[in-house]
C-alpha cells in the first residue's frame, strides 16, 4: 500500500501523509525518524491524529520537534481542533473524543464522542457502540445493554459504515436474532471486511457444530472452503482462514476440494478487495 500513500501524500493528500506515517510507524515498531516527518507534514496541515501520534511518541523530547505556538503536540491538537468541533464539525468532535482521553479527562472525551454520534457521524456512533458493550454507562441489565448497543451500530451500518455492520452482526447474534444477523454478515463481507468474510466461511463449514446459533444458512461445506481459500489467496497468505481450513479439512474429500478451489477464483475477484478496516486512531 506504501507505494500508493506516497504518491497521494507527495500530492497533497493530508489523509495520505497520516496514515504513512501510521504505515511506517507500525513497520518500524515506533517513532521512527520517518514516520515522524510524515506526521509533521501532516500535523503542519492541520491533522489531530498526527499531532497525537507526535505527542504519543516523544517527539518534543525524542525527536525536539515541538510546535511553536503550544506548549506541546497534545495541547495544540486541542487548540486546533475544538474550534472546528465546537462549529459543529463532526470529525472534530469525534477526535476530541482521543484529544481529552490523552489529557486524562474522559468525562470530557465522552461528552464529545456522543455529540459527533448523536450529530450522524458513523464512526463515532460504531465507537460509542463498542465502549458501550465495553461497560460504558449505566444499564441494570445486560440485554439492555446489548440494544443500546445495537441501536448505535445500526444508525452507522445503514450510512454504509462497513466496521459498524460487522459490530451489527456480533450484537444480533449475541441477542438470538441469527436472521437479522445474516443479513449484516453478508453485507460486511460483500463490503470487503475480511473479518466477515472468514465468519462468512466458517458458518457455511459449521453451521450445526461450533457456530450454532450465529449463522442462519445451512452448511455448504465447498462454499465455505472456496471462501476461505479466496481470503488465504487474497490477503497473500492469512493464518485465519487456513487454521480454518486445517481444523475442517475433513468435511471435504478430494473432488470437493478441487470444486472448491475453482470456486474460489471467483471470490479472489471480487471487489472492494478485503480490508481488516483499522480505526483511525488505535494502537
Amino acid at each position: 500500500m506504501q507505494p500508493y500513500l506516497e504518491e497521494a501524500a507527495e500530492a497533497g493528500d493530508v489523509e495520505a501523509m497520516y496514515y504513512l506515517g501510521e504505515a511506517t510507524r507500525l513497520l518500524g515498531r515506533g517513532l521512527t525518524e520517518e514516520a515522524m516527518d510524515w506526521y509533521l507534514k501532516a500535523a503542519e496541515q492541520g491533522d489531530p491524529y498526527a499531532m497525537l501520534r507526535l505527542f504519543e511518541g516523544g517527539a518534543c523530547i525524542a525527536g525536539d520537534e515541538c510546535p511553536e505556538d503550544a506548549e506541546g503536540w497534545r495541547e495544540k491538537a486541542l487548540a486546533e481542533t475544538l474550534p472546528r468541533a465546537e462549529a459543529g464539525d463532526t470529525d472534530a468532535m469525534l477526535a476530541l473524543y482521543h484529544v481529552y482521553r490523552l489529557m486524562d479527562d474522559r468525562g470530557e472525551g465522552v461528552d464529545w464522542l456522543e455529540k459527533s454520534a448523536e450529530q450522524g457521524n458513523p464512526e463515532a456512533q460504531t465507537r460509542l457502540g463498542k465502549s458501550i458493550l465495553d461497560g460504558q454507562g449505566w444499564y441494570f441489565l445486560k440485554s439492555r445493554r446489548l440494544e443500546a448497543a445495537e441501536e448505535w451500530f445500526r444508525k452507522a451500518a445503514e450510512q454504509g459504515y462497513v466496521p459498524a455492520m460487522s459490530q451489527l452482526y456480533g450484537v444480533l447474534s449475541r441477542q438470538g436474532n441469527s436472521q437479522n444477523a445474516w443479513h449484516w454478515l453478508i453485507a460486511a463481507s460483500e463490503a470487503g471486511h475480511r473479518d466477515s468474510r472468514i465468519n462468512l466461511g466458517w458458518c457455511y463449514l459449521n453451521k450445526t457444530q461450533q457456530l450454532e446459533g450465529l449463522c442462519y444458512k445451512d452448511e455448504n461445506p465447498v462454499l465455505g472452503w472456496a471462501i476461505l481459500t479466496a481470503v488465504d489467496i487474497g490477503m497473500n497468505g492469512d493464518s485465519t482462514s487456513e487454521d480454518v481450513m486445517e481444523m475442517n479439512q475433513g468435511k471435504l474429500g478430494k473432488q470437493e476440494k478441487e470444486e472448491a478451489e475453482a470456486l474460489a477464483e471467483e471470490w479472489v475477484n471480487k471487489q472492494p478487495p478485503l480490508s481488516n478496516f483499522p480505526p483511525r486512531f488505535g494502537f
